[in-house]
């Protein structure tokens, strides 16, 4: 399934979020898991911990498919992601920006992938309004990606 490009930016959002926040708490944990969490504990809220991983599962197996490295991700019963560390590890100033890219495009692709698979099944009203629980409104405005349309 291939993500549309208004929800590849939309996750890229979240996740820049994500980084400007941990880099403000100075946190080591990785934007995509700080992302992915809120996602986890609002969704779970919503519609319980069963329909949570069940839909994880699927965003992850079709993430797998466009971003290599994505293998040693699982979905744990209780919907937490594992074998982040391996793929996201804490920021390194030391490393090249080639590789930062190559991380933060597969943590991208599976948020992206996770909030495609919330929009077929619960709509774009019903998914933005969970997100705003754990958002500032002002990530759903897509004038702050360029192309003056709303999310």
């Amino acid at each position: 399934m291939a993500i549309h490009s208004k929800t590849r930016d939309l996750a890229r959002r979240l996740l820049d979020f994500e980084a400007q926040e941990a880099d403000s708490s100075r946190t080591s944990q990785s934007t995509t898991l700080r992302a992915y969490e809120k996602l986890r504990l609002n969704l779970g809220a919503f519609a319980g911990m069963v329909a949570f991983t069940a839909l994880a599962s699927r965003a992850l197996a079709v993430a797998r498919k466009e971003a290599s490295g994505l293998e040693a991700l699982q979905i744990s019963e209780d919907g937490s992601l594992r074998g982040l560390a391996e793929l996201d590890p804490p920021v390194d100033m030391n490393k090249s920006q080639a590789a930062d890219n190559q991380v933060e495009d597969r943590g991208v692709i599976l948020i992206a992938q996770l909030l495609e698979m919330l929009l077929i099944f619960l709509g774009e009203a019903l998914t933005l309004s969970l997100l705003r629980v754990s958002w500032p409104s002002t990530i759903f405005d897509d004038r702050n990606s360029g192309n003056g349309r709303k999310a």
